[in-house]
Parts: C-alpha cells; structure tokens; sequence
C-alpha cells in the first residue's frame, strides 16, 4: 500500500489549519488552546491516514486482472511490439502498470498510465528495442491501483516472468517473404528478362530480329529453313553467402554491431535465393571457417540457417579472406554467385580481399559486399563551423575516397560490388540479386 498525493495534500492541509488555529488562539484566547489545536491536528491526521489503510484494503477487492501476451522470439534493432491486457472488475479503475523488460533494452514507455471503467477489457501496446542477440529474463508486471477514494495506491505483482531468445530480423524477413511472394504472383510488375538463357527449351523458326548465335545449322539443313535454338534461363542456379565475423565487423553502426547488420542481410539474401528456386548455402568465417551450411534447395533450409547462425557473436580476429574463398572453392565445384559480405578501410588493408575475390573468377561470380556507416558519408557531407568540424570532413572524405579506390580496383578485376549504407543493405542486397536473377548474369 502506498499513499497517494491526496493523502499528502491532507495532511499538509490539517497542519497548516491545525498552526493556524493554534497561532490565532492562543493569541486571543488562551495559551492552553495550543494543545488543544495540536490534538485536534493529530485526530484529523489519524482519520486521513485510517480512511487510506482502509482504502487501500478494499482495494484488494477490486484488482483489475492483466496478462501480457506470450512473447516469443524478438527482432534484433527492431521496435518489437508488446501487448498487454487490462480487464476490470465491478469499479473503475485507475492504474499504473511497469512491465520488467529486460535492463538492455529500451521501451517506448516505462509505466503505462490509464483510466479503466467498469467491467470493461483493454489492450495496451508499447514497443522493447533489444541491441543484442540472446536469452534475456523477462521479468514480472508492477500494477498500481488508486482505491475508490482516491487516498491510496494497492501495489502488487503479476508473475508473468519469462525467457525470451533475440534473433535476427525476424521482422523484415516476414516483410521481405510477403515481398516476393507478391512478386512471384504477378502482383508486383516483374522486371523484364534480359541477357540470354543457358538450358535449352526448343526449337522454332527464325524471326527478323532473332540472335544469329542461335541458329542451329543441322536442324537447319534437316528442313530446308532457318531454324533457331529457343533458350530460357536456368531455374536451379546456386548461392553461397560468406559472412566475415573478423575485427571490423565488431563496430557499432547505429545501435548495432556491423556483423548483425551483415547477418540480416544474410538472412534476406538466402530468403530471396529459396523463393527464387537456387541452392542456397552459407559459411561464417574469422581466421577459419567457423560455420559451414552446404547448399540446399526448399524452404526447410532457412529454418535451419537461421538456427546455426543466431547464436553467432563476432570476434576481434583477422578474417582470412584467401584461406577461406580456397577452402569454398575447393568444396564447390559447380559454378555459384558468391557474396562475401564484410567491411573495407584501404586499398592496402584490403590487398587479401582483393586477392580472394578475384581467386573466384573466372569458375564463380564473385560479389563484395561491404557495410558503410550512415555517419561517414554525415560527416562527409557536413557544413564546416568549427576547426574540429574541418578535421571531421577530411578525415570522412579520405575514408570514402579510399573506398571507392578499393570498389573500382575490385571492378577491374570483374568482381561485382555493393558498398551500401549498413541500415539498407538487406534491402539494396536483395534488389541487387534479384536484378542478377532477371539477367541471369549467373
């Protein structure tokens, strides 16, 4: 039981009378009225505090019944909704309800404040933004009700503690599955088919306009007229996503460590390859390769992937770039699309990864992806006010340059590239491969 501030009012209010009572009558009266107003104060403070206890015990009666709706798994940077369910009884009520969330995370409200009349049911939604993946407790639920007259609060817990696990984004991979399954319906415009087909479907006549390459002379000869090979891309085409779990994939970039950044985009890479028919396989490495997931086709392997790979931290270790593009290279014979994601400073800290990448080529296509910060190209781009200011651009502007030297040297070498900022690469990495798909530059 807690007094509310109508009990404190109170008090303050039967002193102040009970002083000035005091002050007045003994002046005018007599000096024994001072303790006849000092009694009299002291009754009217012991009535204000018998009427709370006894509000605040009848209160007791009237508890409003919460419950939290079942949490499950939460998205890593994402505002995760919460909802709770307040029902009250025969009274209204006026409530404070704090649910313990975990002491990492940040809510959009830490006590939930309302007027609930009588016999009446409401929701209440607030959002919990984990920064880290993992198992956190999930603690109990503070209620706080004012009696019916308003002198005391009736303060009790709801047992609704729980384990919660973070993964990865959860969120967008529904957002993105919604996406392209549109897509793949014919709801979404689909982009049109460039570039030339790899398996044979048929042969046809030739046509004003037709690729001379696709001739087929001994069909040709056999019936007396031009007649043309029809191709049409491979469906079955294989995907291999290398994620470095090194030193610099350890910064934070907007609340998030880059390898979680890296690990969404992952995610939504593999996503869009299964929906899209391709063998999908994944390799997290530092010095060695931490966690292989061999290619697979259907939608049971993303479930899988994203299992092995959610409890995956990254480490203050070297990547090795060469060792690893070997290692993949050796057990991949078939030609694949792929996708190192990591980060890059210079052209010369970057001498493996220029090497590793082009290693691949010409039996794979090999694609370099790498995680700019949002705050460089700020900074960047900056208005200069001060001497520190000055100094800030300068050193943003040689850490883009030195980037785009690093990108164009890779595209010399026919390495495809996307050096995307890290809060839109799971976007910009999946329209990226979608546009291969469409070329079938694969």
């Amino acid at each position: 039981m807690i007094p509310s501030r109508r009990v404190y009012w109170l008090l303050l209010l039967g002193t102040t009378v009970g002083l000035g009572i005091a002050t007045v009558g003994s002046d005018l009266i007599s000096p024994r009225f001072l303790g006849f107003s000092i009694l009299l104060t002291l009754g009217f403070d012991a009535v204000v505090l018998g009427l709370m206890l006894v509000d605040g015990l009848t209160g007791k009666a009237n508890r409003v019944t919460v419950t939290r709706d079942r949490l499950e798994r939460l998205s890593i940077g994402r505002k995760n909704p919460v909802r709770l369910t307040v029902k009250s009884r025969k009274q209204p009520a006026v409530l404070q309800i704090r649910d313990y969330a975990p002491q990492e995370f940040s809510t959009s409200e830490s006590v939930l404040t309302l007027t609930l009349p009588a016999e009446q049911t409401q929701e209440l939604t607030y959002t919990a933004f984990p920064p880290k993946r993992g198992e956190y407790p999930w603690g109990d639920i503070q209620v706080r009700q004012l009696g019916r007259w308003g002198l005391a609060w009736h303060d009790w817990k709801v047992p609704q503690s729980q384990t919660i696990a973070v993964y990865p984004d959860l969120i967008g991979l529904r957002s993105l599955s919604i996406r392209l399954t549109l897509q793949t319906t014919g709801n979404i415009r689909q982009a049109r088919r460039h570039g030339m087909g790899t398996e044979f479907s048929e042969l046809r006549e030739y046509v004003s306009g037709d690729d001379p390459r696709l001739i087929d002379w001994k069909a040709t000869a056999r019936r007396s007229r031009v007649v043309v090979r029809v191709l049409e891309p491979e469906q079955e085409q294989t995907l291999i996503v290398l994620l470095d779990r090194g030193r610099l994939m350890t910064a934070q970039v907007k609340g998030l460590a880059r390898f979680d950044w890296g690990l969404n985009a992952t995610l939504s890479l593999v996503l869009a390859g299964l929906q899209r028919g391709d063998r999908v396989g994944v390799g997290v490495f530092d010095r060695q390769i931490h966690t292989w997931i061999p290619p697979e086709r259907g939608q049971t392997q993303l479930p899988k992937i994203l299992e092995r790979l959610s409890p995956i931290q990254p480490e203050l270790l070297e990547p090795d770039y060469l060792g690893t593009v070997s290692a993949i290279a050796t057990r991949q014979i078939r030609r694949a699309l792929v996708v190192l994601i990591t980060d890059v400073i210079d052209e010369i800290a970057s001498a493996e990864l220029l090497a590793a990448m082009t290693r691949l080529a010409p039996r794979h296509l090999p694609f370099c992806v790498t995680l700019r910060d949002p705050q460089v190209d700020l900074k960047a781009h900056s208005p200069i006010t001060t001497v520190p200011d000055a100094y800030a651009r300068a050193v943003a502007l040689d850490l883009l340059a030195q980037r785009q030297l690093t990108m164009a040297k890779l595209k010399q070498k026919g390495v495809l590239v996307l050096d995307a900022p890290a809060d839109r690469l799971s976007e910009d990495l999946v329209d990226r491969y979608l546009q291969l798909k469409t070329r079938n530059q694969l």
